[in-house]
């Protein structure tokens, strides 16, 4: 399974969101981009690549071992940015990012306990992303809009373990699908 480890905003953040990102989809040159759908939006913490069947349960353990040494904390979406010339679109965060940097970490350290690897986080960058760009596509335009966008906080209270599934039907516009396989109340809260 390909898995990797988030946050995922509520709803009412979702839709906040939502909102901010249609008036951007209104703007000129928009429909050059692939846009991520919002039942898809999260921060990921860790990706951990294709986890074996039988090395899921290790790194569930591990996941609610983290989960359960992290305290609920408060976070916002907020601002947006750009990742490369023409690669991301992607929106920030605002609350308490050390927190939010902190699961993170523990979030991979238990992939690496649990024996898989994924890329590393030289200096974790909490990022929700928007849409990716089709070869060398000027996203300032759009990162400058979501310069002054804030959401609504909200606090987290769980990491949640996501299985991903890559377009297979090679249907252009095709979004990978995310499903969540395990949650952990942070804090044992809840």
């Amino acid at each position: 399974m390909r898995l990797f480890a988030a946050v995922l905003p509520p709803p009412g953040a979702v839709e906040e969101l939502g909102r901010e990102v249609r008036a951007l989809r209104a703007q000129a040159g928009a429909d050059a981009l692939r846009w991520t759908q919002p039942d898809g939006w999260h921060f990921t913490l860790a990706f951990y690549g294709e986890v074996p069947e039988e090395t899921v349960p290790e790194l569930e353990r591990r996941l609610e071992r983290a989960a359960g040494r992290s305290e609920p904390f408060p976070l916002a979406v907020a601002g947006g940015g750009t990742f490369g010339r023409g690669k991301a679109l992607w929106a920030g965060a605002s609350g308490d990012l050390t927190a939010l940097g902190r699961l993170a970490e523990r979030a991979q350290a238990a992939g690496k306990r649990a024996g898989v690897g994924g890329e590393e986080h030289r200096h974790y960058r909490a990022h929700l992303t928007l849409a990716r760009g089709k070869g060398d596509v000027d996203l300032r335009a759009y990162a400058d809009a979501l310069a002054e966008f804030a959401g609504t906080g909200w606090t987290v209270g769980e990491l949640v373990l996501v299985r991903s599934r890559l377009p297979a039907s090679g249907v252009p516009g095709e979004q990978p699908r995310y499903t969540p396989v395990a949650r952990w109340a942070l804090g044992g809260a809840g």
